[in-house]
């Protein structure tokens, strides 16, 4: 009963808002650039389905908002992801070919189509680059946030939540100092004072020694204290707008490197699958994120964001991805797959998107305790 107490139509407000910027990103961009390169875009819509709201511009682009608030996509003349779903259609007249999607060149149909996961990553970036520019980067002093065990520190009774603010007459600010002098003395007893509380305390510690390789490979030894900086022990500075860029796109970089790693890793086996959230566990995470603040949701719509972009560039067919893929056979083969290839292509990427989907999504009823509550129901 606990999930249906936890999740609550606030998450789900939360979960659509979210969902809807995003995707309006990604399809904002395939829009952008298909209307650049005069291809008629003849549907925006956010949401699949019925339309519940919507007019149409100059362009004669139809934009909606329709029932089924999951998604949204862009239509263009002449494109369709199924070939076969264009027979019986009556055949484009010359002005039309001239603003179809399949009559441009193959460099211009791949811009398009990349151009929805590159409008992800760049508004991921403008999104991390404004909490930079607010809220700032966090600087953390030397406070002590996690003890290794069998470590230096633990061996001289540092506890958590203690502040480091001197090592053997040199003051320490910042972790950063921390570490500076701690791996400059590798085996060498140190007195280290601390702020516990109120009361200042005198500790003796001896790093551990561990071998290294410096920049030019060769050995060196470093002391190890073993312990982390505590995140609350923080102060944040914020930074001049072409700083909070550059780290706007440092940070975008490492998140779709981690995520790279993560695939990589549950590929092999190091990593279990059953860490993969769906729309459930997105909601509930929305839901979190804005209790702790706007912005951390924010960030969390920022770190969605480059998920979103990167998954599309999968090479899978249905998906941006997919589509890019087919386009590097044609520019290989001089000419497209035939229609039969794309077909079977587009029906085995739809089939595995919705394995993917139902995997994810039973991952999310489980994580939410939903089937242990079924079986109580049963039982």
């Amino acid at each position: 009963m606990n999930f249906i107490l936890e999740f609550t139509w606030y998450y789900i407000v939360l979960f659509l808002f979210v969902l809807t910027v995003l995707v309006y990103v990604h399809e904002w961009g395939h829009y952008w650039v298909a209307r650049k390169n005069g291809v008629r875009v003849e549907v925006f819509s956010i949401g699949f389905g019925p339309e519940v709201y919507g007019w149409t511009n100059e362009a004669g682009t139809r934009w909606k908002i329709s029932a089924i608030p999951l998604g949204g996509y862009v239509k263009m003349l002449g494109q369709s992801d199924l070939p076969s779903d264009e027979e019986g259609e009556q055949p484009l007249s010359e002005e039309e070919q001239a603003v179809s999607f399949q009559n441009k060149t193959l460099a211009q149909r791949a811009a398009i189509v990349f151009a929805g996961p590159l409008a992800n990553f760049i508004f991921a970036i403008v999104l991390f680059a404004g909490l930079i520019m607010t809220v700032g980067t966090p600087r953390h002093y030397a406070g002590v946030g996690n003890i290794l065990p069998d470590s230096a520190a633990a061996e001289a009774r540092l506890e958590v939540g203690d502040r480091i603010i001197d090592i053997d007459g040199q003051e320490v600010v910042w972790f950063s100092d921390l570490v500076r002098i701690v791996s400059a003395n590798p085996g060498v007893p140190l007195k280290i004072t601390v702020l516990r509380g109120k009361e200042e305390l005198t500790l003796a510690a001896t790093p551990k020694v561990q071998k290294r390789t410096d920049k030019d490979g060769n050995p060196v030894e470093i002391g190890l204290l073993g312990v982390r900086f505590d995140p609350e022990q923080a102060e944040y500075e914020r930074q001049n707008p072409l700083k909070a860029v550059w780290l706007g796109v440092r940070q975008t970089a490492a998140l779709t490197t981690n995520i790279l790693s993560y695939l990589g890793e549950m590929i092999v086996g190091d990593r279990s699958a059953e860490e993969l959230g769906g729309p459930l566990k997105i909601a509930k995470l929305s839901g979190q994120m804005a209790q702790g603040g706007f912005d951390n949701l924010i960030f969390f719509m920022a770190a969605l964001s480059v998920n979103l972009g990167l998954i599309n560039l999968f090479p899978i067919p249905l998906l941006d991805g997919g589509h890019l893929l087919f386009m590097a056979a044609e520019a290989i083969r001089g000419r497209p797959l035939d229609e039969r290839t794309q077909e079977y292509g587009f029906r085995f990427g739809l089939i595995l998107v919705l394995i993917l989907m139902v995997f994810a999504t039973w991952n999310d009823l489980v994580d939410l305790r939903v089937v242990e509550f079924i079986k109580e129901l049963i039982i």
